[in-house]
């Protein structure tokens, strides 16, 4: 399953609160997006019809949750991408970020420990 930007935002929130309101949702992603109430409850029915969150009705409001799992998603986001981008070839892809000269010498270090295991 693929998230736009936007509904990465909402999972996000998510992912990181466990479940949240419309209210909730957007306060917290209103100073970050300027969305309104109507664009989260927008972003929230794409998700369902994906598959991606669910609810739970609380009193007046509904209670949102994630219904997929982060690593998963990520998994997928990452799959995605470097096939887009690199023809699945991950090696060409680390090629690219070492020869960028945009890597700090730590973050070089921290993916030399990982391709070495």
């Amino acid at each position: 399953m693929r998230l736009s930007d936007a509904e990465w935002k909402v999972a996000d929130c998510l992912w990181k609160n466990s479940s949240m309101t419309i209210t909730e949702l957007t306060r917290e992603l209103a100073p970050l997006t300027g969305w309104s109430k109507n664009t989260v409850i927008t972003l929230l029915k794409r998700m369902m019809d994906k598959g991606a969150v669910t609810y739970v009705q609380e009193d007046k409001a509904k209670r949102f949750c994630p219904a997929i799992d982060r690593t998963d998603a990520e998994l997928e986001e990452t799959d995605s991408f470097l096939d887009k981008v690199y023809n699945g070839n991950v090696g060409l892809m680390i090629s690219n970020l070492i020869g960028s000269d945009r890597l700090t010498d730590e973050q070089l270090e921290e993916l030399r420990k990982i391709i070495e295991g």
